[in-house]
């Protein structure tokens, strides 16, 4: 049977590096995700954010207890960032909204991934074992971003994607708000949360792997 996953982690070579570099991204980029969020609904009329607080560094804040204690028990997390779409402006307002947390996640993908090749093929290797954490450390950067970006992006309540999908097409909106949708969104979403990890993490690792390949080929 699988254990805990800080347990897990601690077993394998180098397992405090996982479980402090786990820890950071996890709560690090869904604190800017969620922001994201705020920031682009504040700057298309939406004060919502600001109105109840939620423009603020803090993880609870942005997390809740209910995520803290479910990062705590199972590793995995989520956030909240209240906005009002009525008081959005521009048509598609809600649509911008939604994807400028993903947008963020992927921003942070990105630099991670320029930050790692920096590391590992410019910064001199040194005795400790400094340089091979750092480097473990901005990987995990690289593929916790992919994979909290590409989660996002499926359209599925409550997801981003799902709001991004609706802005665009408002009867996608409308099927999730009867009963019968609301039961097959909650179906989804329960299935993608508790088995999409079996696919979405391989697929991060590889894409974390394919993106670092890349920047190292264009780096000069």
């Amino acid at each position: 049977m699988p254990g805990w996953w800080v347990s897990n982690l601690l077993d394998q070579p180098n397992g405090q590096v996982l479980l402090v570099s786990w820890i950071f991204w996890v709560i690090f980029s869904i604190c800017l995700h969620e922001l994201a969020h705020g920031i682009a609904a504040i700057r298309l009329g939406d004060r919502t954010p600001i109105e109840t607080g939620h423009m603020t560094w803090s993880p609870l804040t942005h997390m809740g207890t209910n995520s803290l204690i479910a990062f705590a028990i199972l590793g995995i997390a989520w956030g909240l960032m209240p906005v009002d779409p009525t008081r959005i402006r521009r048509r598609y307002g809600d649509a911008i909204v939604a994807a400028a947390g993903p947008a963020c996640n992927l921003v942070l993908c990105v630099l991670a991934a320029i930050l790692h090749v920096v590391w590992v093929d410019y910064v001199p290797t040194t005795s400790g074992p400094f340089h091979a954490n750092m480097e473990r450390f901005l990987f995990i950067g690289v593929m916790l971003n992919l994979l909290l970006m590409a989660f996002n992006l499926i359209p599925a309540p409550p997801l981003d994607g799902s709001r991004i999908v609706g802005s665009f097409f408002p009867a996608f909106s409308r099927l999730f708000m009867t009963d019968k949708g609301g039961l097959v969104a909650l179906g989804i979403f329960a299935v993608v949360f508790l088995f999409g990890g079996r696919f979405l993490f391989p697929l991060a690792r590889d894409g974390a792997e394919a993106l670092i390949s890349a920047f190292r080929l264009l780096l000069p």
